[in-house]
């Protein structure tokens, strides 16, 4: 199926029966409906001829409708109000009745040295009565009305025009016949009359030329029932069919005669945008913005677009910047990784650096300290447990009297305040000790000396490292006795 949003509409009420043309991009039909009830008529036709649509464009006969230019006032003013008061003197029913629209005739349409004082206007106006009937046709038939024109008005969207041609327009439906005054693609004058014969027709379309102010014309077009015929009149300039643009060529091809019914209605579909002479009540009309409020409008969406430019140009060119930094960076981002690495790689080695500094310069020495107790320790005593930490020493063992240590240690220039940390115990033929000691006072200790390697032997007080040595062997003779108690 079909794309709904392409298909178009139009029924043209031709009296008794309607003349409809569905236009779908390359399908398009034509048919005639002649009934009782032509809304109902029309509704069954399009189901059963799978046309769904919801909007119609409306055509009415030429003959229904009171169409011709006026002269307006040149006061200022509403052109509306003015041409609604001038209305009285135009029509054969009061104002107030009428559905009424009007388009400003070309100043190209004024004959040469025409006087061109006030305004020149084109009206269209239908009695109300002739509009809701085409209004309730629409509602009967489930179908939305988009515009309610003169259908042989709308014959000019099928053909291409000249700006500066004036051209005479004779469409023949049936009995009767359509004439269209057109300068370039703007609308004059449209008169209907009946087609008695040739002399009657060349009669009414030179007496036509007077309501429109012009003394002749450049071209005469013919269309509809027996347009062949028609070129044969003798009007004094060329007579020809209309020169039909290519779509228009594509949607009349397969009409059948007579066609100047079916031409109309193929004219009101093919027909865009706001239609002129439009004679839809105003509530659903169209909107229609004059060439002040075109212009207020084309200001307005200039400043919105320059405004909106000055917005965005500056965020565009900084998008763009970031954009090359963003490229740079990731160009040399593998060489800033290698670097950050590096950086990793020298921080962990000086912090290793830094923490065997630390350990070589305030950490404690076990070995001086091993050495004096080497000394001091009988040689029937054990060591079995020996720790160190910032505050003092701690030796476990086994002695025959354990409480001869206690002077030996306390002889020590590096301890202080030696004493048990437990009570002795008795095994066999030895004695269990637990004995704790205190790190000498800096000011109070002898002077130390350095052993190799640089590594002094003193044991700051400062220190949170603790070192813990054990053994299970006897301590050899040393060849020196321990010191007397101070």
């Amino acid at each position: 199926m079909m794309k709904f949003s392409a298909l178009r509409l139009a029924v043209v009420m031709l009296g008794d029966r309607l003349s409809v043309a569905a236009i779908q991009r390359d399908r398009h039909e034509t048919f005639t409906i002649d009934a009782e009830n032509p809304g109902a008529a029309l509704r069954a036709e399009l189901d059963a001829r799978n046309l769904v649509a919801r909007k119609v464009a409306i055509g009415l006969a030429r003959s229904v409708v009171t169409v011709k230019p006026i002269d307006l006032p040149s006061v200022a003013g509403e052109t509306h109000e003015m041409v609604k008061f001038e209305l009285e003197r135009h029509l054969p029913i009061p104002a107030d009745d009428a559905a009424f629209d009007f388009v400003p005739l070309p100043r190209e349409a004024e004959p040469d040295g025409a006087p061109n004082e006030g305004r020149r206007v084109l009206i269209a106006a239908a009695d109300r009565r002739v509009i809701d009937v085409a209004l309730r046709l629409c509602e009967e038939a489930k179908l939305r009305p988009v515009s309610i024109t003169v259908a042989a008005h709308d014959l000019v969207a099928l053909v291409a025009t000249d700006r500066g041609q004036r051209v005479a327009w004779l469409h023949r439906t049936g009995e009767a016949v359509d004439l269209l005054l057109l300068q370039g693609s703007d609308l004059v004058w449209s008169r209907s009359f009946p087609a008695a014969d040739d002399a009657t027709l060349v009669a009414e379309t030179r007496r036509s030329f007077a309501g429109a102010r012009w003394r002749e014309c450049d071209a005469v077009w013919v269309s509809g029932d027996g347009a062949a015929a028609a070129t044969l009149l003798d009007l004094g300039v060329p007579i020809s069919d209309p020169p039909w643009t290519e779509a228009a060529q594509q949607n009349l091809a397969d009409l059948g005669e007579p066609r100047g019914a079916a031409e109309l209605a193929v004219a009101t579909a093919s027909r865009r945008g706001v239609r002129p002479l439009d004679l839809i009540p105003p509530a659903i009309k169209p909107r229609r913005f004059t060439r002040q409020e075109k212009l207020t409008g084309a200001v307005l969406a200039a400043t919105v677009l320059l405004a909106l430019t000055a917005l965005f140009l500056p965020g565009f060119r900084e998008g763009r910047r970031l954009a090359r930094l963003n490229t740079e960076i990731a160009r040399i981002d593998p060489q800033v990784k290698t670097v950050e690495r590096a950086a990793r790689e020298l921080e962990r080695k000086r912090q290793l650096l830094a923490t065997l500094e630390k350990v070589g310069t305030g950490a404690l020495q076990p070995l001086p300290m091993l050495r004096e107790l080497t000394e001091i320790i009988p040689g029937d005593a054990w060591i079995t447990y020996l720790s160190f930490d910032a505050k003092g020493v701690e030796l476990t063992g086994q002695a025959g009297a354990a409480s001869t240590l206690i002077p030996l240690l306390e002889n020590s220039p590096r301890l202080e305040r030696v004493e048990f940390a437990s009570p002795v115990t008795r095994g066999r033929d030895r004695e269990q000790f637990r004995i704790r000691a205190a790190w000498e006072a800096p000011s109070a200790a002898p002077p130390a000396t350095t052993p190799p390697g640089g590594m002094p032997p003193a044991v700051r007080g400062d220190e949170s490292a603790g070192e813990a040595v054990g053994t299970g062997a006897q301590p050899g003779p040393t060849g020196r006795r321990p010191r007397p108690p101070r």
